[in-house]
């Protein structure tokens, strides 16, 4: 069965896989979004202290019952990019999911920044996201997004997911993505500055900063090159700690 475009995990060795990858300890208390059928939620729940699990589509309230019914759950009916996730108590510590891969990247992105009590993620998306946020300087995938988790995260492909394992089956390759946070990660400024950075891939960075921010191409030369970098590099050259270092050059 598909609902708003959802492909549910059929496997139950993966499913346990996941759980024993996500590493969780009994006071764990874990983030899902994108419940489903409940599959991982039940494997989910039996293993940490609390589970705070969100789905979008009330057609999958049947199936969930059992999972709701259980006394560490609470089930979270909405759309998990606009419910207030720093709400939630008791604060997540670790989020595992099969993420709706639609939202994925920006899911990821928006707990890192909101939730500083997570410090683990263990997540499915797409394959060509997991690539995209563990990508260096230099690589074609490497973009704002690589920069802005990888100032907050490590970030490490657990696994290549077969797309038998769904159902229906996806077009798209699959990976468990894991993320552990090292530090709380760019301040707003940052955001901003990395995502303007790379609006204009084509362009020097300074030249595309110019566009978001006129007036800024002298002083973004002089602070790349107080950097020791090339006034005219390019934001893919840069590694997500010397767009730190440059925000704040820009800044002083």
């Amino acid at each position: 069965m598909v609902r708003l475009g959802q492909n549910f995990l059929a496997d139950p060795n993966l499913l346990d896989a996941i759980v024993r990858d996500a590493g969780l300890a009994p006071d764990d208390v874990v983030l899902e979004v994108g419940a489903g059928e409940g599959v991982l939620s039940e494997r989910l729940a039996a293993v940490a202290a609390h589970l705070h699990t969100v789905e979008i589509d009330r057609g999958l309230a049947l199936a969930l019952e059992p999972i709701a019914a259980l006394p560490n759950v609470e089930l979270h009916w909405g759309d998990a990019m606009k419910l207030d996730l720093a709400a939630l108590r008791p604060e997540p510590t670790a989020m595992v999911a099969n993420l709706p891969y639609s939202v994925a990247t920006p899911l990821i992105l928006r707990t890192i920044e909101e939730l500083p009590s997570l410090r683990r993620w263990t997540v499915m998306v797409q394959r060509e996201i997991a690539d995209r946020l563990r990508a260096g300087p230099g690589s074609r995938t490497y973009g704002s997004p690589s920069a802005v988790a990888q100032l907050a995260c490590e970030v490490e492909l657990v696994r290549a997911v077969d797309p038998a394992v769904f159902k229906p089956r996806p077009r798209v390759d699959s990976a468990i993505l894991r993320l552990r946070r090292t530090g709380p990660g760019a301040d707003a400024e940052t955001r901003k500055l990395i995502r303007a950075a790379f609006a204009h891939r084509r362009k020097s960075l300074a030249r595309s900063l110019e566009h978001a921010r006129p007036g800024s191409l002298a002083p973004a030369r002089a602070a790349l090159a107080e950097l020791g970098l090339p006034e005219d590099a390019r934001a893919e050259q840069l590694a997500p700690d010397q767009f730190a270092a440059l925000s704040v050059k820009l800044r002083g």
